[in-house]
């Protein structure tokens, strides 16, 4: 395997953390994210890596996978990559996209492994998840513990219930600071997300997850008060209607008392009874 800080050297580049860059050099942990896939017995014909770097965890991945597509925003890491990773690509085993993960159009992967720009990491998790692969993801540990978080905890809240919503979540390795180059100002942790159905219905996943960020947006109210006062962000045309027909045990209660179950039935009752619009 390729030696972390061999590729820096050959690169000429430093990490800047004011762009977001913090290389993965620790040799453990590179070699650990790509077992956390093949755990789950993942088709890994063709993974997905969001932002190469280097190419540390590049060289990982390409030891389980069949092809690999890397998203690489920086074009002189892009074009490094590329003349680092020479013999692959010609083998048609690697291709390097250099643009931004928001905006690039991804290829039809089958998995993704990637340490993601924390500045952008919830953007790039909520275009990666519709598409219903598994996923090995970076995050700041604060943020990976509220991916995971259950009803009633003080980490539960609209990114629980999102991300819950389309997988099953689980943070399975915490990170030091000094995993990095430079090292970040918090700890990360790496979350592993298995894709599945929820276990409720959702007529409309659009409002559902717009209902839930409004009444996140007023987890100190009930849901009474909370649907009454956030229906410019929900879109609902009549919130006292889905005041009128909810249960009252479910009215008052908090938003972070709510399983997600919960949300989606209250959820199909406002869009019944609300005359939902777009919202903001």
């Amino acid at each position: 395997m390729r030696d972390p800080d061999a590729l820096i050297a050959r690169a000429g580049v430093r990490g800047d953390p004011d762009r977001d860059q913090h290389f993965l050099v620790d040799d453990r942990v590179l070699d650990r994210l790509p077992t956390y896939l093949e755990e789950l017995d993942a088709d890994t014909s063709h993974v997905l890596e969001i932002g190469g770097g280097t190419g540390a965890l590049t060289d990982r991945l390409l030891s389980i996978a069949d092809e690999v597509t890397v998203v690489e925003r920086d074009r002189k890491l892009a074009a490094f990559l590329q003349e680092e990773f020479r013999e692959e690509i010609d083998a048609d085993r690697l291709t390097v996209i250099e643009g931004d993960a928001l905006e690039a159009d991804l290829p039809d992967f089958t998995a993704s492994v990637s340490n993601l720009p924390y500045g952008v990491s919830s953007e790039i998790t909520f275009r990666l998840l519709p598409e219903g692969r598994p996923l090995v993801l970076m995050f700041q540990q604060e943020f990976a513990e509220r991916m995971v978080a259950e009803p009633g905890t003080s980490e539960y809240g609209r990114l629980s219930v999102s991300t819950q919503h389309y997988a099953d979540v689980e943070l399975v390795e915490s990170i030091p600071k000094e995993a990095f180059s430079p090292p970040p100002a918090v700890q990360s942790a790496v979350v592993r997300l298995e894709p599945r159905d929820p276990e409720y219905d959702v007529d409309d996943e659009d409002f559902f997850l717009r209902f839930v960020k409004a009444l996140f947006t007023q987890r100190r109210k009930t849901i009474r008060n909370a649907i009454r006062n956030t229906a410019h962000i929900s879109g609902l045309e009549d919130p006292d209607a889905v005041v009128e027909a909810a249960d009252e045990d479910v009215l008052g209660k908090r938003a972070d008392a709510m399983a997600p179950a919960e949300f989606a039935a209250l959820a199909r009752l406002a869009a019944d009874v609300g005359e939902p619009g777009d919202g903001q």
